[in-house]
C-alpha cells in the first residue's frame, strides 16, 4: 500500500511539472500541408480554406461619396446630398483633412470608412476658400533719399 501511495505522489508530481513545462513552451504555428490527392481532400481543403479566411479582418476600405452639404459641425458630423437626392451622414474623424471651405450648400467630396454601423469621413475636400477682396495690399516701404 505504501508502494502505490509513494508511486501515485511521484506521478502526480511528473504531470505537475510537465504541464509547467508545457505552459513556458512557445506556441508552435501551424504549416501549410501539403495538398493531398483523391476525392477525400477535396471535400477538406475548403473547410481549412474558409478558415484561414476568417481568422484575417479586412481592413475597411476607404469609399468616396459627393454631393452638397446639407448640415455641417466641423469636427462632429456632416451630412451629405446626393445628385439624386439620397442623404448620408458621416461621422468626422479627429485627424480628418478638411480641405476648401466647407459650408451648407457647398459641393464636397467625402472619403469615409464604415466602422461597425457609423461612416466616419476621414477627409473632406469643398471648394477653395475665397480672398476677400476688401483688404488692401501691403506695400513694400518705399526708400528715402538722403539730402546732400
Amino acid at each position: 500500500m505504501k508502494r502505490f501511495i509513494v508511486l501515485m505522489v511521484a506521478l502526480l508530481g511528473m504531470v505537475a511539472f510537465a504541464g509547467v513545462a508545457l505552459a513556458q513552451a512557445p506556441a508552435e504555428t501551424e504549416k501549410p500541408a501539403a495538398p493531398a490527392t483523391g476525392p477525400a481532400s477535396e471535400k477538406v481543403a475548403p473547410a481549412k480554406a474558409k478558415k484561414a479566411k476568417a481568422g484575417k479582418p479586412k481592413a475597411a476600405k476607404s469609399k468616396k461619396y459627393a454631393g452638397t452639404v446639407a448640415a455641417y459641425e466641423a469636427g462632429k458630423m456632416i451630412r451629405v446630398k446626393d445628385a439624386k437626392g439620397k442623404e448620408m451622414t458621416f461621422d468626422v474623424a479627429a485627424d480628418a483633412k478638411v480641405k476648401g471651405e466647407v459650408k451648407e450648400g457647398a459641393k464636397v467630396k467625402v472619403r469615409y470608412k464604415k466602422s461597425g454601423d457609423k461612416m466616419v469621413a476621414t477627409s473632406i475636400s469643398g471648394p477653395p476658400q475665397k480672398k476677400k477682396k476688401g483688404t488692401p495690399k501691403k506695400e513694400a516701404p518705399k526708400k528715402r533719399e538722403k539730402a546732400g
